[in-house]
Order: C-alpha cells, then structure tokens, then sequence
C-alpha cells in the first residue's frame, strides 16, 4: 500500500492506531515523526557534551561515545514504547536540564560517581512506574500546587540557559563579582553568540529543526574559521555500551544512602510534573483530550515515561523523557503512535553517524545556543505564575533562583518547597496546604542540614 494513500478502515494496523478515526494518514504520520526527529535530534549532541568525559565534566564524565550511543538507544527503546503502546506521537529522548542535574547537581556538586547517578536514575523511574500505575499517581500531582510545579520548569529553564551563556564564554567567573560578563573578542565567544542569533532567528521564523539547523550552521562556521576540527570520519558502527550496560543494576546497593534519597527525589519529581504536563499539552494541541478533559491512556503514557527513564538508566544515560518538540510533529498532521514509531526509525539511523554528533559534542560554543534556546522555552511557565499573591510568588521566585544562582536544581526545589506551606499558613490558608507538601518540607529541611554537615 502506498504511504500516500489513506489507509483502509479494515485493516489491523489502522484499527489499532486509529489512523483513519483521526483524520490521518501513513504519510501524514511518517512525515510528522520526521519533523519530530529534526526538532529534537539536538539531543544527540548536546547529551553527550553535558554528560561525556570530553564535556564539562572531564574525567568524571561518562565515555562520550557510549553517552551518544546510548542516548540513541535510549530514545529508540523509550519512543518505540510510547508508539506502540501508549499510541501517542510522542517521542522520548534524555532529558535536558535533568541531565544538567545529572552532571552539575549529582555528579560535580554531590561528588557522586556516574554509575551510582544512574542507579539513582534507575530508581526513580522505577518508583515512576509504581506511581504511574496506580492512583497514587493522580494524588501525588494534585498534592504540588500548580504554581510550584511551573517554578520548578522555569526555574530549571534559568539553569539550563544559565549553562548555555557559561558554555559560551558569555558570564565567566569573578572574584570580586562572582560572575561578569565575557570576552566578545574571543573566538569561541563570537561563535557562541552567532550561533545563538542564527538559532534565534530559525525560531521566530517558526521553522520545525530550528535548534538543530543552529547547530549544523555554528558548525559549518566554526570549521571554516578553525574554532571547530573536522571529523575522521562520517560513519561508525555504534559502540561504548559495555562501559555503562547494566551499571545502574549494579552499582544499586550504592545508591541508598541520604544523598541518593534527594537525588532520587528531585529526579522523580521534576520528571514525573514534566512529562504530565507535556503528555497533556501535546494531546490538547492534537485534540486527543477526552470531553471533560482527561488524558485518555493516562496510565499507559505515563507508564511509558517511566519505562523509558529506567531503560535509559540501565543503558547508560540521564532521565529519559517525553520530549515538548513532539509539538512539532503534531503540528504537521501526526496524530497517532505512529508518527513516533517514524521518529524511533530515524533515532535508529542517526545511531551511526557518531562522528559528526561527536564534532559537535566537543565544541561547547556550538552547543551552548541549543542550551539558552531551551531554557527561554521552559522559562515561558513564569508568565502562568501568579506573581501578584506572595503566597505563590515567594516560594515560586526562590525556587526559580536558587537553581541558578547554587548552581543546582535540587536546591531550588528544596527551598521553594520548604517555603511553600510557611507562607501558605501566614496568609491563613494552611488548610489548604496538602499533607503531602509537610511531608516533603521535613524531607527538605533535612536535606539543607545534610548539605551543612
């Protein structure tokens, strides 16, 4: 059957996904997990740069080929599940700003080697999965009042930016200031901001890939002026796995310690509020929402999220995650697991072109406009916060701080927590404050002593 042609009621693979029933077709759908994959195939670069040994994290970091490799798997396996199961066009990938807790916050703030980070990792996607499951689920989210939730995706959207301008030479550090502003003559600097300004533009001319068409452009650019080295080669088999395969499994006796308990937390509680919200947005814009507004398949999404988090620890990355560019292939027709299950097939490609992600992955000048761009994107939750009641403003405007400014994600989450239910019982309104939240604030405030010790 030809991929242009609307595909017939009776056939199995249109029953299951519902092609038909939602005004698509197989073309539709394969060229919208291709659009997908171009919104959102950064990752494969900027992943291995954030978390890699030739990063910033050095020799503490994770071999950079096996990164990129399982970044590609990861997404593969994670993608594949939510197509096939959950029949969301939706696709999953490692996470950006998790991994940024993942190397800044664990592994350089905490001191925590890489392989008990991934145990942490492990775990949380399997406590994600229990909660998912079950309708523990659904009181956990109505527990986080949803001004706390959008301080916490903002707040990591200024970290995650914060990284890309530190990346980029454009804030360095001061003795006398703690930060000030870079050196514009220099080489790398100018890169960055060029790259920045490219990728800017490709946003606001609303081209799908725009962050991706940055990067291959800054690229280009740096090769020509020699900022960037060229590659031996174009394409390699994949490999590297077996320096971080099954390391989450086995390092797990590790990772229950007090520290591991935080990273855990943190972990499942800002990918357990990230992915709802995306799995939510995504079907709201492609008008798969029930009529009084429920997720239908709730479970099975989210159970997809987790699935995808614990596998992608066990191969060797970062929290693995529903990915917000998914917007981008819904925005081209895709309606159906299927425009995921096309995006999976590109992952699976791209998985053999390691040396050119590797150029990139290397050059934190050519990466760093990829950061700042996602951290404005994520930033956006701060106009939905209601800033002119204090006891929503205070908690919410130090958790988006705290996160920068500590250089860690963990810290703002804990001090927003912590203020949260305070504030709430000043204003008169402790009623109000789940039970949850004092739970969270105890585990919290014994987290800021742990850090003091």
């Amino acid at each position: 059957m030809s991929t242009d042609a609307q595909p017939r009621p009776e056939s199995r693979l249109d029953s299951y996904f519902g092609v038909t029933r939602l005004g698509s077709t197989y073309k539709r759908e394969i060229m919208a997990g291709t659009v997908t994959f171009l919104a959102m195939s950064y990752v494969l670069a900027v992943n291995p740069s954030v978390l890699g040994d030739q990063g910033q994290l050095g020799p503490l970091g994770i071999p950079t080929q096996a990164v990129f490799t399982a970044t590609a798997v990861a997404a593969v396996f994670g993608t594949l599940v939510m197509g096939l199961w959950a029949r969301y066009p939706v696709a999953l990938a490692p996470g950006m700003g998790l991994n940024a807790f993942f190397a800044y916050s664990v592994v350089l703030g905490m001191g925590i080697p890489w392989q008990e980070a991934l145990s942490g990792t492990f775990l949380s996607g399997v406590i994600f999965f229990v909660l998912a499951v079950t309708k523990v689920r659904e009181k956990i989210i109505d527990a986080i009042p949803m001004q706390m939730k959008l301080a916490v995706g903002a707040g990591i959207g200024m970290f995650v930016a914060f990284l890309g301008l530190k990346n980029a030479g454009v804030v360095v550090a001061s003795d006398a200031t703690l930060v000030h502003l870079g050196d514009f003559t220099k080489g790398s600097t100018l890169l960055a901001l060029f790259g920045l300004l490219l990728t800017v533009i490709f946003m606001v001319l609303g081209w799908h890939g725009a962050v991706l068409y940055g990067i291959v452009a800054t690229t280009v650019v740096g090769v020509v002026s020699g900022l960037v080295e060229l590659p031996d080669s174009v394409v390699a088999m994949p490999h590297g796995l077996d320096q971080t395969f099954g390391q989450a499994i086995v390092h797990l006796p590790d990772a229950f310690t007090g520290q591991m308990v935080i990273v855990v937390l943190t972990m499942l509680f800002v990918d357990f509020f990230d992915a709802s919200g995306t799995l939510i947005g995504i079907a709201n814009q492609a008008g798969l929402l029930g009529p009084d507004g429920r997720l239908p398949r709730a479970a099975q999404a989210l159970a997809a999220d987790s699935v995808g988090t614990t596998a992608g620890a066990i191969i060797g990355t970062s929290t693995t995650t529903a990915y917000v560019e998914s917007t981008a292939g819904v925005s081209a027709g895709g309606r159906t697991g299927l425009t995921a299950v096309s995006t999976a097939a590109w992952f699976l490609v791209a998985m053999f072109f390691f040396p050119l992600f590797a150029v990139v992955a290397g050059a934190p000048a050519v990466t760093a406009p990829a950061l700042v761009v996602v951290g404005v994107l994520m930033a956006r939750a701060l106009g939905e916060i209601d800033w002119h009641k204090l006891e929503y403003a205070i908690p919410a405007f130090l958790t988006v701080v705290m996160m920068p400014l500590t250089y860690s994600i963990a810290n703002g989450i804990a001090m927003g927590l912590l203020f949260y239910p305070v504030v709430m019982v000043a204003r008169g309104r402790g009623r109000e404050v789940h039970w949850v939240m004092w739970v969270l604030m105890a585990v919290f405030l014994g987290y800021f002593f742990f850090l003091a010790e």
